[in-house]
């Protein structure tokens, strides 16, 4: 997806969560700003990465059951949030999209053992980029919930789940797998407004929803 596609979206979540463009892009000045030493990596290279099939790894209570019962084919792209279970189930994604909250070592470790990491920047999470986002040691990627540059990419998307569709989308993905969304239940976020959690993912539903037009098959 371009941002001129996804600009309009984006403008409705701002207004809808009431959230703040200025931080959006506060945040991704300083993810660049700390990243100057880092692996930076153009996103040419997700053309090798991204085959007809992904697998999405989310952090949903079902996600050991989800492995269980569909299993992981083709790139396995990862949340942030669920680097941590899948490791522990002795996997290692190819990519991970994390905006560096959850348990940030594990994702450090699996960047440092060979996963991309998709480094993303928005207005509510400045602090963490700048204790983080310098440890990545390994390929990185830097995206923004806002205006893109030569830097900052931005494929759409508004939580680590369906901005991981969306650029699997944006780069040929066929069919897309989800493991592990629980759009009902999720697993509370600690310090975390269960109302705002709640909105985003109506918001990122229905971002994934809108992608069933464009690739050949949505499996949820």
């Amino acid at each position: 997806m371009q941002f001129p596609e996804w600009e309009s979206t984006y403008l409705n979540i701002l207004s809808d969560m009431g959230f703040d463009r200025d931080s959006d892009e506060n945040s991704a000045r300083m993810l660049k700003a700390v990243t100057l030493n880092s692996d930076l990596v153009l996103d040419d290279v997700f053309n090798d990465i991204i085959k007809d099939t992904v697998t999405i790894v989310g952090n949903g209570k079902n996600l050991e059951a989800d492995i269980d019962r569909k299993g992981l084919k083709g790139t396995i792209i990862s949340s942030g949030s669920a680097v941590e279970r899948i490791t522990r189930l002795g996997i290692t994604p190819d990519l991970i999209v994390t905006d560096m909250d959850g348990e940030i070592r594990t994702q450090i470790k699996a960047n440092n053992n060979g996963a991309i990491a998709v480094l993303h920047a928005h207005g509510d999470n400045f602090e963490l980029i700048q204790r983080y986002a310098p440890e990545f040691k390994g390929r990185v990627i830097l995206t923004t919930q806002s205006t893109p540059d030569n830097v900052l990419s931005n494929y759409g998307g508004f939580t680590d789940g369906d901005r991981a569709a969306c650029l699997a989308k944006h780069f040929g993905a066929k069919c897309i797998r989800l493991i592990g969304f629980d759009f009902e239940d999720p697993f509370p976020k600690e310090g975390m407004d269960p109302e705002i959690k709640r909105k985003k993912l109506l918001w990122a539903k229905k971002i994934l929803l809108g992608l069933e037009d464009n690739v050949t098959k949505l499996d949820f």
